[in-house]
């Protein structure tokens, strides 16, 4: 009898196993390639396309982190922040957005941002890394 093949499959990191991240993001492109990323790295990633898709998302608080874009329709990520403190919802929040001035980075902390992040100077990889970061305190 011979034993079983050895699937060779990564190791998922036992810090990222199961948890949920919430993308909030209007371009579907990058929203895609942040859900492959994150799911590749072992997360359950979850997408909202606006801000009130993702207040209904977020609400309950189940996310254990919420990656959020600033200019989006329906409702934008400073909104949203608003409503998430008002209805007492603490979910670490990553700003990703296009908007890199710094009164938008100050207004975005003073809402509870745990990081802020201009999307085209920043790899993918390094927003999986402040994830993580987050997730291990």
């Amino acid at each position: 009898m011979t034993p079983p093949k050895q699937t060779d499959q990564k190791e998922v990191p036992a810090k990222a196993k199961g948890k949920q991240i919430l993308i909030v993001e209007d371009e579907r492109p990058l929203a895609h390639a942040l859900e492959l990323k994150f799911r590749h790295e072992g997360f359950e990633p979850h997408i909202a396309m606006d801000g009130e898709e993702a207040l209904k998302e977020a609400g309950g608080g189940t996310y254990d982190v919420i990656l959020l874009d600033l200019i989006m329709p329906r409702m934008d990520g400073f909104m949203f922040m608003q409503e998430m403190k008002s209805k007492g919802v603490h979910t670490p929040t990553i700003v990703l957005s296009n908007l890199g001035q710094d009164e938008d980075k100050t207004r975005a902390k003073e809402l509870g941002a745990a990081a802020y992040y201009v999307k085209s100077n920043t790899p993918i990889m390094e927003i999986v890394k402040q994830v993580q970061s987050i997730l291990s305190k």
